[in-house]
């Protein structure tokens, strides 16, 4: 694993795992941390025409299989190995149904180079848990509101249609302003 922030490797592994663990006992964090699980999810169920509603509602079920809500992620660091992992019940299709009616769907499945079921349930839950560890990533590194911050700025810029120059100056002069729609326009007239 490369340099994080800089945060050293070691380091970074252990809070990261540290965070993971906290998803585990603490269900108000676990909620948080499986929304972010679902956004990846969702993602490619909806452009598969799968049903996100079902998935989403048997992976909150095991998420408190035991009685007590949990994240759907999980991590270890043994012997100086780190993993990160996703158990999560999936059930999808790739024909019939919205799958082949659907010329979006159809498309995304063609993208996806046509995957069987459990290729396509495979590809679900890395999506999955890349959003996770992005999520974490920016958790134990910058912080969450940052991250959101930055993104939010990209996508005021983006649709202001600034050019690369302007954007790259405008991260520079919003690292420690509030971003809004009115004063990232205002710096751009500038």
């Amino acid at each position: 694993m490369g340099n994080c922030e800089g945060i050293d490797p070691v380091v970074f592994a252990e809070k990261f795992h540290k965070a993971v663990r906290i998803a585990h006992l603490d269900p108000y964090r676990a909620a948080t941390h499986n929304k972010g699980i679902f956004n990846g999810i969702d993602a490619v169920v909806l452009a598969t025409g799968n049903d996100f509603r079902a998935i989403e509602a048997c992976g909150h079920t095991y998420a408190a299989r035991d009685g007590h809500y949990r994240s759907l992620s999980d991590c270890s660091l043994d012997n100086g190995i780190f993993r990160f992992w996703l158990d999560i019940p999936l059930s999808v299709g790739t024909v019939g149904g919205l799958t082949k009616l659907h010329p979006l769907a159809r498309r995304s499945l063609e993208l996806l180079g046509n995957p069987r079921a459990p290729e396509l349930m495979c590809v679900i839950a890395a999506a999955g848990l890349a959003q996770n560890f992005a999520a974490l990533r920016s958790l134990i590194t910058t912080g969450i509101q940052k991250g959101h911050m930055k993104m939010h700025l990209m996508n005021i810029l983006n649709h202001l249609g600034a050019e690369h120059e302007a954007c790259a100056k405008a991260v520079d002069y919003f690292s420690d302003k509030a971003v809004s729609f009115t004063a990232v326009r205002a710096f751009l007239e500038k």
